[in-house]
């Protein structure tokens, strides 16, 4: 009987001690980590999305070794369509019923701001790469969104102020009509008054519009010296191409305020040199950024954009949060990942400040006259490297209710 008892209690000690020593084992939900890529799979941001965003996703979990947390990582991904109610049923339906911890990429700031406020009601992690708006981060700021590629405000920045230095004092804006065309005028607009110009005049249009012309030929008239354009994906190339055609490049400067590296490549070197751009990633620009862009190019047969390189590099930075905790809590895995630094081969110091900011360097670069390029995927030249800490909205500007007054 005594023996019995003694092989009772070592048997409960040994229990205690195990899961005092490995708390981590017992606290990833449903003995699986899943990451969702909600995404434009065949819609105006596909192709700096889209399909590239999943491959880049696939591709750090696997260099991850699949496993994180001791638990296995499972991927899914859909497409968003574009629709706000499209994207949250999605979103409601992958955190209620099918398990999912994370949502990741949701370009389309009308869509990421309704997924956004799910993520945070279901206590799920949100960590955007497609998107824009800098409202995210803002007014719209929320405890489980993590704001990682670009943003409307570090994109208005430096390419405005590049502009106007050159010259270009007054702005005339071709403006997608939702969340994130506004915000991007807005920021746009506010830079290039501060740095001497005026803005005199604007349109907005509808998101995926294949005729511009009624649009862009409204510029004439206000005698501008920029057009700017606060839109992205195919509704940017075919602006672009059509202002070309409409001879509007010939008096004004054009000035693509969300431009992609596939941006350039639909549109070609003969349209779009010169063009002034703002990225968080050149796949070009070192040999580490080159060697992952290679395998990347491999397994989709395009270089990646900043959105799909950022996607590998943020699901990365949450793998290792969650293999630090032991945890797939979102409170516990953006505590950490706020904690750690990033540095890999999209950023290096980068840091996710309270209102979910990842601060890191951008670039203001130029696309390169068809002469200049080397050969294909070779578009860009760097002019600037530009500190996260300018890039970004500073914090004492922020109407975020995390941020500290």
């Amino acid at each position: 009987m005594n023996n019995l008892r003694i092989c009772l209690a070592a048997a409960a000690c040994s229990v205690l001690f195990a899961q005092a020593v490995s708390p981590a084992r017992a606290q990833v939900s449903n003995d699986t980590i899943k990451i969702g890529v909600l995404t434009d799979q065949s819609g105006v941001f596909s192709s700096l999305a889209g399909p590239g965003s999943v491959v880049a996703a696939r591709m750090a979990i696997e260099d991850f070794g699949k496993k994180a947390g001791g638990k296995t990582i499972e991927l899914l991904d859909a497409d968003h369509q574009n629709k706000a109610d499209i994207g949250a049923q999605i979103a409601r339906r992958w955190f209620d019923t099918d398990g999912v911890d994370m949502i990741i990429d949701v370009p389309n700031s009308s869509v990421v701001l309704a997924v956004q406020q799910l993520a945070r009601e279901k206590n799920r992690v949100l960590i955007v790469s497609g998107a824009g708006t800098a409202d995210l981060t803002n007014k719209a700021c929320s405890p489980n969104g993590i704001h990682w590629t670009w943003d409307t405000y570090a994109a208005a920045v430096s390419t405005a102020k590049a502009i106007v230095a050159e010259g270009g004092k007054s702005w005339f804006f071709l403006t997608a009509d939702y969340a994130f065309g506004h915000t991007m005028q807005a920021d746009v607009s506010r830079v290039v008054r501060e740095s001497g110009g005026t803005v005199v005049g604007g349109v907005q249009h509808p998101l995926n519009t294949a005729d511009f012309s009624s649009f862009l030929m409204q510029a004439p008239g206000t005698k501008a010296d920029v057009i700017a354009l606060a839109n992205g994906g195919s509704d940017t190339v075919n602006s672009l191409k059509q202002a070309q055609e409409f001879g509007l490049t010939r008096n004004t400067k054009l000035a693509g305020l969300a431009i992609f590296l596939t941006d350039i490549h639909a549109i070609g070197l003969d349209v779009a040199q010169g063009l002034y751009l703002t990225t968080a990633f050149y796949w070009d620009r070192t040999d580490d950024s080159r060697a992952w862009s290679k395998r990347f190019f491999e397994r989709h047969g395009a270089m990646p954009t900043m959105s799909q390189a950022g996607v590998y590099s943020a699901v990365t930075h949450y793998l290792k949060a969650i293999d630090t905790t032991g945890t797939d809590a979102a409170e516990k895995v953006i505590a950490q990942m706020k904690a750690t630094p990033v540095n890999d081969f999209f950023a290096q110091n980068g840091h996710i400040r309270d209102d979910g900011r990842m601060v890191h360097d951008m670039y203001l670069a130029q696309v390169k006259t068809p002469a200049e390029s080397k050969a294909p995927w070779d578009y860009y030249k760097i002019l600037q490297t530009v500190a996260g800490e300018q890039a970004f909205r500073p914090l004492s500007q922020s109407e975020c209710p995390l941020v500290a007054k």
